[in-house]
């Protein structure tokens, strides 16, 4: 066993060992289907947290031969597969991480050098008697090895997009690394499996790929591989049975990637660290600061802010994702920008409808402090001003309630404001703050119909009122009220033994003021 040859199961070992693994192992039967066929070529993007590394190290460990994985493998899904044992610890495979090569050089062809030399010394060291036509040259190399051994090879290349986001203006430099990669695996008998991970799909420059042999799995479109994006709702619930957790909680925070075979998907990383700490709360940043989505969103292309905006009230866009070269750097609408959003994982795209969102509260929140520090004028000044809008409600205080809801109307004309729909947006952006005490309904089944909004107390909160807020376009605030009353909108609370409040906003058009009304509930 070698660093970069058959790196054995020492890595996949850490990850078993634990204290919450979830089992990803049907991802190698997906992988043994297209072992020494035209498909053998897979590359798979996933945000950072969503577990590429493990994925790619569980392969290593499985095809590395020369090692044992049968003990680490016999208790987990693959092991019922008809394929397992056959192509088990049987294929010289090379693990690179191109990160580990990119910090030790400072320019590509250095990186290029280093990679090539280290792998070759091990396959030299392994195979010391063969007859090498050129034990200067990788690729020659292999070939040699093959010939003698007729054991194909595994290739399975980590962050193999880094060179992309690190050296994002040198062009020359990543079209070498393209091409170095193309040589190395395009057309290759000696190759039966290229499994490549990283954040971006692969690089498009000039008229064509170099890697267009490669099958693509993104957040976009991760076809059969979906539910090994990240954890599945099924595999959540199971934890918070575990943890003794709630998982309503749970998919609120972390939920909201959803693909065809895969409905809910949640982000792997962060339900492990809420699990283990027993606390929902954003774990995003802990690997990638605000700033990084804060320039990308304060790019000046025209509709990306009201895109934005309208994101935060909770609403889908449309989006082409056509024209995205698959960088980060080249930016031609805000098509774009949103595409790449998508495979950073700060949007959740649904692929049949072609829309974006904001897939859950940590992400919404990352989004609002990128907004908050931003100058983007009233829509700062209203999300900072939320929690003072929502004690308004708290104290009963409606013409309070009323100037932050007017404040956040400001930044959301861009909507078509002309229903209760379009102003229930307004309200979420003006009471984004309940976000943090309170789970969020919109229309919330009740006794004779659905209310506009519900606003229950999360857990921690009981000493909070409930809230059943209707929305109004051109009538009244009265109306309102009396619409929850006459339609027995607290009925399918009758459950709820804290204190109920209810709130009746309205938008007059003519005088284009906004109105509120608050009272409480007194219970039979």
């Amino acid at each position: 066993m070698g660093i970069y040859l058959n790196p054995g199961i020492e890595k996949f070992q850490q990850s078993l060992c634990s204290e919450i693994y979830v089992d990803k192992t049907g991802l190698i039967a997906c992988a043994n289907r297209v072992l020494g066929t035209r498909q053998k070529y897979l590359c798979v993007s996933r945000p950072r947290r969503f577990g590429k590394s493990m994925a790619a190290e569980m392969l290593a460990a499985y095809y590395s031969y020369g090692s044992d994985a049968g003990e680490i493998f016999q208790n987990l899904e693959i092991a019922e597969h008809p394929s397992y044992k056959e192509h088990r610890n049987q294929y010289d495979t090379i693990f690179i991480n191109v990160q580990e090569f990119i910090s030790r050089t400072k320019l590509i062809p250095d990186m290029l050098d280093l990679l090539r030399r280290r792998v070759l010394w091990e396959l030299l060291e392994e195979y010391p008697d063969i007859r090498y036509f050129d034990k200067t040259d990788l690729i020659s190399a292999m070939q040699d090895i093959y010939q003698h051994t007729k054991r194909p090879f595994v290739v399975i290349i980590d962050e193999w997009d880094c060179i992309f986001r690190g050296y994002q203006e040198r062009k020359e430099a990543q079209e070498e690394y393209l091409d170095f990669l193309r040589d190395l695996l395009k057309d290759r008998e000696n190759i039966c499996l290229a499994y490549m991970t990283g954040i971006l799909p692969i690089k498009k420059y000039g008229t064509h790929s170099a890697l267009n042999m490669f099958s693509e799995y993104s957040m976009m479109n991760p076809r059969q591989l979906a539910e090994y994006v990240g954890f599945t709702e099924e595999e959540v619930e199971e934890l918070c049975r575990r943890y003794h957790m709630n998982p309503l909680e749970l998919k609120e925070w972390y939920d909201g990637y959803h693909f065809g075979e895969a409905d809910s998907v949640y982000s792997p990383k962060s339900v492990v660290e809420a699990l283990l700490s027993g606390i929902c709360d954003s774990y995003w940043n802990q690997t990638e600061t605000f700033e990084a989505l804060r320039m990308y969103i304060d790019m000046n292309f025209e509709g990306l802010k009201d895109d934005v905006l309208s994101m935060i009230a909770g609403e889908s866009v449309p989006v082409n994702t056509g024209s995205f070269s698959n960088d980060m750097t080249t930016f031609h609408s805000k098509d774009d920008v949103l595409t790449l959003l998508i495979h950073l994982g700060y949007l959740g795209y649904d692929f049949y409808h072609k829309c974006v969102s904001i897939p859950n509260n940590e992400i919404r929140g990352e989004y609002v402090t990128a907004v908050s520090v931003s100058q983007w004028g009233e829509m700062s000044k209203a999300l900072k001003h939320s929690t003072e809008t929502l004690q308004a409600i708290w104290q009963k205080k409606p013409q309070q309630v009323a100037e932050g809801i007017t404040q956040a109307h400001f930044e959301t004309s861009h909507l078509q404001y002309h229903d209760e729909n379009a102003l229930s947006y307004t309200i979420s952006l003006a009471l984004y703050a309940a976000r943090n005490y309170y789970h969020i309904y919109r229309e919330f089944p009740t006794g004779k119909g659905f209310a506009d909004m519900v606003f229950l107390p999360r857990k921690r909160f009981p000493d909070k009122p409930a809230l059943v807020v209707e929305l109004k376009w051109n009538q009244t605030v009265e109306g309102a009220i009396s619409q929850i009353k006459r339609r027995q909108y607290c009925k399918n609370l009758s459950d709820y033994q804290g204190n109920l409040l209810l709130v009746g906003v309205n938008y007059d058009k003519v005088t284009k003021e906004h109105t509120c009304v608050i009272e409480e509930f007194c219970k039979d």
